[in-house]
């Protein structure tokens, strides 16, 4: 059996969504929504599958951390994920464990799980042990380059789909701006549906305490990374100051900083990224940290991987939806009242469309 599913061959592609004009929040602007597709080829034929959202950044780079890392898996069987965790930290200690070949391990450790998954005949969220059968979802976007009637025509589009919560972005050049677009998607959403805040580390603390303090009266469920995600004390002083809650993790690639927020009692929901922390393993590591402190889990972006890794969790509090892949997938999730519902097939559940990717030599 081992020798059957060892790694014998990878392939790398490229997808891309299709994206109208740029878009922008408090400290990027998106010219691409692009993907990274991994393909691990066992010996006995089965393919698993990942992706990693790239935009258009550093191209070469996480490219190249793909070529460095790629040759050093063949011969491994798809189980053997923990021996490939070590083999890469190894491989990538000189330069640092965290960065451009963390997002490449990650790319690989969720490949091998699909792949396992196959081997098995099972989703992953049923051999990692099901906690729940579906989670809540809600819409994100709401990014600061729209025009007032994009930014309401996309909340309410949530909403008519049946989402019970939608976040927008914040952390423009004026907090008072970010008031009135709040006031506006409340107003267009009604009191039943949840709203969030992000300010994608944009954000002074002076204007975000002002920011939380005035949209109290909207009641907004939580605000997401509005300081630098280093600045542990202004997350704390943030929270003694105005009670709201705030949300972190997507830029972390250990839990590091989820143990100084959680000493500090400055950090409500914890939202690691799968790509950006590494691995199943630490993912589920990380939430069981917070799980002892009662912090529940919503993690970022990745909802095809995060929906059955939330219903694996016992603090699982729900996934973030954007459409991008949906298109180029085989299998598109399933979203129904405001929940997400893991795909049925073996692994993740779901494959890149052939047609839709172009190969990339590595």
């Amino acid at each position: 059996m081992s020798s059957a599913i060892t790694i014998r061959d990878y392939k790398l592609y490229k997808a891309t969504a299709a994206l109208k004009k740029p878009i922008a929040d408090a400290t990027h602007t998106l010219q691409e929504i692009s993907f990274l597709v991994l393909r691990l080829q066992l010996e006995n034929g089965i393919v698993g599958e990942s992706y990693l959202l790239s935009f258009q950044y550093s191209p070469e780079a996480i490219r190249g951390a793909f070529r460095d890392l790629l040759p050093h898996i063949k011969g491994y069987a798809t189980h053997e994920t923990g021996k490939v965790i070590k083999k890469i930290d190894d491989l990538s200690e000189y330069f640092g464990n965290q960065g451009i070949n963390r997002w490449a391990q990650a790319a690989i450790n969720i490949a091998m799980w699909d792949a396992w998954g196959k081997y098995l005949g099972q989703p992953v969220n049923k051999i990692l042990g099901t906690h729940r059968d579906k989670c809540s979802i809600y819409g994100s976007g709401g990014w600061i380059s729209y025009s007032v009637d994009e930014l309401i025509e996309e909340v309410s589009g949530y909403v008519e789909r049946g989402f019970r919560a939608v976040k927008i972005k914040v952390g423009s050049p004026n907090w008072r701006t970010d008031l009135e677009r709040l006031k506006l998607v409340r107003n267009a959403v009604g009191r039943e549906v949840n709203i969030m805040m992000d300010a994608n580390q944009g954000m002074t603390l002076p204007a975000a305490i002002q920011l939380a303090n005035a949209a109290r009266e909207l009641d907004i469920f939580w605000f997401e990374e509005p300081l630098h995600h280093q600045n542990f004390d202004g997350y704390q002083s943030l929270k003694q100051q105005t009670g709201i809650s705030l949300a972190m993790g997507e830029r972390e690639y250990d839990t590091l900083p989820l143990v100084a927020l959680l000493q500090r009692k400055a950090i409500d929901i914890w939202q690691p990224d799968l790509l950006r922390i590494g691995s199943v393993e630490a993912w589920r590591e990380s939430a069981a940290l917070a799980n002892s402190y009662h912090v529940p889990v919503l993690p970022h972006y990745y909802k095809d991987y995060d929906v059955p890794l939330v219903c694996s969790v016992p603090n699982g509090l729900g996934v973030e939806s954007f459409d991008w892949i949906d298109p180029l997938i085989d299998q598109p999730m399933l979203v129904r009242d405001g929940f997400a519902y893991p795909h049925e097939g073996p692994g993740w559940g779901f494959n890149f469309i052939d047609e839709l990717l172009t190969e990339i030599a590595i």
